[in-house]
């Protein structure tokens, strides 16, 4: 593993584990598969573990592992502070406390202000007094490093960076998002300040490996460097030395062991005039095919109505990236066979998936599109009749089940 300082010269492995991912059944996390999976990058060399206070039970579940390992002092914890959630200054203090309580930790190693998008945020925030909390919680230890997480444009990252004296930044970042967001403006503005970057969404939420559209996937391919679409993406990150730590939200054990050994290998300045031409054909197919640039967050859920957004919003992408009848059995699959529907159709337009959605998305517009799409006349007759047959199941058993 290799390691980056950061601004007070600590070393942190340049891979960190995004532990938003962590495998889910039933919608509760597989602790045993999680603690597996940790447990394994701890050993490669892994010291940087990201969560945040709405990532459901990733917090708790992440104490539990580091607790019951005894591993806690070997590793940095990073969570962040919901700062969209705040509306008075002791909310500072109750979500911090119920993150240490979950974390089962008496510090956080670094703590972010959560999807910053605005300074109008920033200054909300120090009128209730944060610039007061951050002082007196890194005065007694209880946080070591402060920064936040950026989704916006560079105008707003740029005045929140020269806003107060960070320790770190978060940007999302990768060779598709190179000029979106913060970009490589906020990138190497941070470097110049000397703050460290951690870097999210590395592969857009998996876009840069299994959904790249099929030439994209046969370039790399034929390219003598033998590297998988997932190493592309990461060389292409760590060969920028403003980079600090590229976070992989890793939910298998070869995950761990393909990103160890990428982050062990790759060195700053690599990559050669034809690396980087590559990668500029690849962002030319994916531009060509992509309709949404939804990177699966989920920031935008639970939909009040049940509309599942990143499921439809991948079969979508899917229907061009790969192919039309592949997105839309994946969406009979996703949306349409389960026992409450997902359907787009199920908006009523209320707006609340767009107030959380860092890729700043016209959600609604784009469900239109989507179900459109994904739904043609055969298919909304198709899924019809199974529904109605499903449903009269339902209805027999319950029938059968009731107690006479």
């Amino acid at each position: 593993m290799q390691y980056r300082k950061d601004k007070y010269g600590n070393e942190l492995s340049v891979l960190g584990y995004g532990c938003m991912r962590f495998t889910k059944t039933a919608g509760i996390i597989d602790l045993d598969k999680a603690e597996k999976e940790v447990m394994a990058a701890i050993r490669a060399g892994v010291n940087y573990f990201d969560t945040a206070f709405i990532y459901p039970g990733s917090e708790v579940a992440l104490g539990k592992i580091l607790e019951r390992n005894g591993v806690r002092d070997k590793v940095n914890i990073a969570t962040k502070l919901p700062q969209y959630l705040v509306q008075r200054s002791a909310a500072f203090d109750m979500y911090f406390d119920e993150e240490l309580k979950r974390l089962r930790t008496d510090h956080v190693d670094y703590y972010l202000m959560h999807q910053m998008s605005d300074y109008a945020q920033w200054e909300k925030l120090k009128g209730l007094g944060l610039v007061e909390w951050i002082e007196a919680k890194k005065k007694s230890g209880a946080i070591r490093n402060i920064g936040f997480s950026y989704h916006g444009t560079p105008g707003h990252f740029l005045k929140i960076l020269a806003a107060y004296d960070w320790d770190f930044c978060q940007i999302q970042y990768n060779y598709r998002d190179e000029n979106t967001q913060a970009g490589v403006t906020g990138l190497r503005a941070a470097a110049e300040r000397g703050i460290p970057v951690v870097i999210m969404e590395p592969l857009r939420g998996g876009k840069l490996v299994s959904l790249l559209p099929e030439p994209a996937k046969k370039l790399m391919a034929r390219n003598p460097r033998g590297w998988t679409p997932a190493e592309w993406a990461f060389r292409w990150l760590y060969n920028q030395p403003e980079v600090t730590v590229v976070l992989s939200g890793m939910n298998s054990l070869e995950m761990v062991e393909e990103n160890v050994r990428t982050a062990s290998e790759a060195r700053v300045g690599e990559f050669t005039e034809n690396d980087f031409a590559l990668i500029g054909d690849v962002v030319k197919e994916i531009q060509q095919r992509e309709k949404v640039g939804c990177t699966g967050c989920a920031y935008c859920m639970p939909c009040p109505q049940g509309v599942d957004i990143p499921t439809i919003f991948r079969c979508y992408n899917t229907m061009y990236t790969e192919r039309k009848q592949a997105g839309r059995f994946q969406y009979v699959l996703s949306a349409s066979f389960t026992q409450n529907p997902a359907f787009a159709t199920q908006c009523i337009g209320c707006g609340k998936c767009e107030k959380h959605c860092p890729q700043t998305i016209p959600i609604r517009e784009k469900l239109k599109e989507a179900d459109k799409a994904l739904r043609p006349l055969h298919y909304r007759i198709f899924t019809a009749i199974v529904r109605g047959n499903m449903y009269r199941k339902i209805r027999r058993k319950e029938k059968q089940e009731k107690p006479a």
